[in-house]
């Protein structure tokens, strides 16, 4: 016998259950915070090196 073919609702286009979408939904805001953070301190480094305070002393 063959599966029955479930259609996904428009609500939810991925098939997925509602903890399975939540979970998605965790896991970008995660990353997205994450990805602020990291680029912050990336810029954060990159304007103390510029202005000398990060610089070594020769």
């Amino acid at each position: 016998m063959s599966e029955p073919v479930v259609k996904a609702s428009p609500k939810d286009p991925f098939g997925e259950g509602l903890n399975a979408a939540k979970a998605r939904r965790r896991r970008s805001v995660a990353i997205a915070i994450a990805l602020v953070v990291f680029v912050g301190l990336v810029f954060a480094v990159s304007v103390l090196r510029l202005s000398g305070h990060g610089a070594p002393q020769f």
